[in-house]
């Protein structure tokens, strides 16, 4: 809409002005439309200027609107679809969201019945396709293991399975990034897979409680995997290096594989990152209570001592071990609800309550590795919604698990100190590089 002061209007009619030609009436219909597409340019008043009392009136122009038509002649035209698989996802939800129609659904869990690839739907992987405008599939690829392909293809009307290996080629991305919120918001806004956010919670674990030490002004830089073929990345791989800076305080990790096959994450200096206690047992959650001698509680209604930290999480939540271990009790007891206890190396024990229900073999006598699914959070016992009540004991005395020191695995020995700078100065030199650079983004193919 153009707002004329109508001092100013006679005299801008009774001259012979260029800004009514066809040209300038086209502009001043793009600016009267700009408000509409919330595009707002500020003009300065300087102070104390008096502004005089104008009378203004509307000049309104109805303009006509192009017709939108869709061309429906080629919905049977293929193009290409893909969807990341999100956690608890089904091929079945996945084809869903690609709009795949019910006929072919169908028919494709019958042809891929006996897939082992669609029984290894990993989250943060991606699937591709084929498809139409009516629904229908032409076509899905899906990289699952190391380096194997599913691929299913309709010929003649009928789906044809292969899954075999395939050559995958390594590029190498670097990537920094700022946290304002959360880490997974940091990473999105890097364009950084969600997979390898992950993995920075799974290195750090140790040394960072994610759940109550991430603050807004984190950095992280970052050098990992991603897995190509024919041109086209497939998948994303693992953490080269990874420096988190959490406030103020940097932590760095490096991928080291030694010649035995033996491999983890280490400092620059050596010092292995993986302690023998994560310090969570949930991949990323909230702390709904932590550790006190002092807390009201919400089914008891009076004030005790709670010790252990409370994570919520939704139902079904996988519940992880924290480290290698065996099951000393797996089932009902009494407030805990569904409980797991695990005994570990000398005098240490982890309790694990309120589960939904316990991971298949999870029975007394049975020994898990650190980083196991050993059950599932749930809202059993004396609960008021669904969380995991995680204890840390020390010869069967609660501890507060962010407070106490724990044991950590064994450093590169003396005598393969200077074999493992030598392997990963590139990696500590990449580093360097992202840390000496304000660029958000860098890439470098080999």
């Amino acid at each position: 809409m153009l707002l004329i002061p109508l001092r100013e209007k006679n005299k801008i009619l009774a001259q012979k002005s260029p800004i009514f030609t066809k040209k300038r009436l086209s502009w001043l219909i793009v600016l009267s439309s700009l408000p509409l597409f919330g595009i707002v340019t500020a003009f300065g008043i300087a102070p104390n200027t008096t502004i005089g009392d104008f009378s203004v009136e509307s000049i309104v122009r109805e303009l006509p609107i192009p017709t939108l038509t869709i061309n429906t002649t080629n919905e049977n035209l293929p193009f290409s679809r893909q969807e990341s698989i999100q956690r608890g996802d089904t091929i079945a939800t996945i084809l869903s969201r690609m709009d795949v129609s019910r006929e072919d659904t169908i028919a494709f869990l019958q042809a891929a019945r006996e897939s082992q690839a669609m029984r290894r739907l990993r989250p943060g992987q991606t699937v591709y396709a084929n498809t139409t405008l009516a629904g229908e599939l032409l076509m899905l690829r899906y990289f699952f293991g190391r380096e194997e392909l599913f691929l299913m293809e309709k010929i003649d009307d009928t789906f044809h399975m292969t899954e075999q290996a395939i050559e995958l080629d390594v590029h190498i991305q670097m990537r920094t990034g700022v946290v304002n919120s959360s880490l997974f918001g940091a990473t999105d806004n890097a364009g950084i897979p969600n997979n390898i956010a992950t993995q920075i919670i799974d290195i750090f674990s140790s040394d960072i409680d994610f759940h109550r030490d991430i603050r807004k002004g984190d950095r992280f830089k970052v050098v990992y995997e991603t897995l190509h073929n024919n041109g086209e990345q497939t998948k994303t791989g693992k953490i080269l290096a990874i420096e988190y800076v959490n406030k103020g305080k940097p932590h760095q990790a490096i991928f080291y594989q030694a010649a035995n096959g033996d491999s983890g994450y280490y400092t620059p200096d050596g010092e292995s990152l993986r302690k023998e206690f994560l310090r969570s047992p949930l991949e990323f959650s909230r702390i709904s209570s932590g550790f006190t001698n002092s807390r009201f509680h919400p089914v008891l209604k009076k004030w005790r001592a709670h010790r252990g930290v409370d994570y919520a999480a939704p139902t079904g939540t996988p519940v992880k071990a924290t480290a290698n271990g065996t099951v000393t009790f797996a089932g009902n007891q009494r407030s805990y609800g569904k409980l797991i206890v695990l005994k570990h190396n000398g005098k240490y024990d982890t309790a694990y309550a309120h589960l939904s229900r316990f991971a298949k073999g999870m029975r007394n006598g049975q020994r898990v590795s650190q980083g196991d699914v050993i059950g599932y959070v749930g809202a059993t016992g004396m609960a008021t919604g669904p969380h995991l009540h995680y204890e840390l004991r020390v010869n069967g005395v609660q501890h507060d698990p962010a407070k106490i020191a724990l044991p950590t695995a064994p450093a590169i020995t003396e005598n393969n100190l200077a074999i493992f700078k030598n392997e990963t100065k590139s990696l500590v030199a990449r580093l360097n590089i992202l840390r000496n650079t304000t660029q958000i983004a860098l890439r470098d193919e080999n």
